[in-house]
């Protein structure tokens, strides 16, 4: 439904520039469909549509309010010089508000606030890497943290008979998960320059366990295998 409804709104917005550019073929209207900062469209229609088919994410939220600057910088309404200033603290801003709200923000935040549990194990990485080979015992989630690092976490052999969640954090860093093949992956992420790549295929079949992995990227990657 996001999908079709995005389409839509290209559609719409493809008509409207053709029927404004037809208008004023015939002197019906004035207005420049080339108008000042026209590119900047580019920039701010992919941000709405991003939003209407994934929901409103720190990405697109960044990504339509550089195209709002951009557009305000080329009308002449702010000047290039404050563009400047803004925009990077205004990042920041978004970024630390998601960080802190972010399970608010999660589809999954229900299921992933029940299965979530204290004493999780950890596995971190900062400025160094780690790999895990978890053993063939339950495993019931984990918290892993890579900053300027990379953590490697084999669950191949891992016992995984129900739901867990695994809370991921690649900073400037990078994270890889490999999986059995007896689960589904269901990934929520944050991504800010960087993003998740779930290489699991669906598993068919009812009553399977499942793996719900909440991750922010920043200038990070995380690899689910």
């Amino acid at each position: 439904m996001k999908d079709k409804f995005g389409n839509i709104l290209w559609g719409a917005a493809f008509i409207l520039i053709g029927l404004i550019a037809a208008l004023k073929s015939f002197n019906v209207v004035d207005f420049n469909v080339f108008f000042e900062g026209w590119w900047t469209l580019f920039i701010i229609v992919p941000a709405v549509v991003s939003m209407v088919q994934n929901g409103i994410k720190t990405s697109n939220v960044i990504v339509l309010l550089i195209g709002v600057f951009f557009l305000l910088s080329a009308r002449d309404i702010l000047g290039y010089d404050t563009f400047a200033k803004l925009i990077v603290p205004t990042i920041f801003l978004l970024i630390g508000v998601n960080i802190i709200f972010k399970d608010q923000f999660n589809k999954n935040y229900k299921t992933i606030k029940t299965l979530n549990k204290n004493g999780l194990n950890e596995y971190n990485a900062i400025f160094s890497g780690q790999e895990v080979n978890f053993p063939a015992e339950k495993f019931e989630g984990a918290n892993i943290n890579a900053t300027f690092g990379g953590v490697d976490l084999n669950l191949k052999n891992a016992i995984i008979d129900s739901d867990i969640v695994i809370e991921a954090s690649a900073i400037f860093g990078g994270i890889k998960i490999l999986v059995p093949q007896n689960v589904r992956v269901k990934v929520s992420s944050t991504p800010v320059f960087g993003g998740v790549s779930n290489k699991v295929n669906p598993v068919a079949g009812e009553n399977m366990p499942t793996i719900y992995v909440n991750s922010t990227c920043m200038f990070g990657g995380v690899e689910i295998i």
